[in-house]
């Protein structure tokens, strides 16, 4: 096992040493829990997101190549969100 030096301010410690202690366990051991699952969960992502990819890539969805542009995906009325909004010209009239 290696060791590790870190600097972290002195009440943090102090806090972390107590919470530590009400669990049952150690400062070094919960440090130990977080990079272990911190290194591991990047090696889960990156091993889901070329999954995803690979997936992706089999797809025949869009077989026929059509594209959207940014006007496409943004210039459309939220069937919520267009009955609950007044108009536009009725905002000014409703301040009033």
């Amino acid at each position: 096992m290696t060791n590790l030096t870190i600097a972290l301010d002195e009440a943090i410690i102090r806090k972390a040493r107590i919470r530590a202690i009400e669990e049952g366990t150690s400062v070094s051991a919960k440090v130990r829990e977080f990079l272990a699952a911190y290194a591991l969960d990047t090696q889960r992502q990156q091993t889901s997101g070329l999954a995803f990819i690979a997936a992706a890539r089999r797809s025949t969805a869009n077989s026929e190549g059509a594209r959207w542009s940014r006007e496409d995906a943004n210039d459309r009325p939220y069937p919520a969100a267009a009955s609950a909004m007044p108009a536009p010209g009725r905002i000014a009239a409703q301040s009033k």
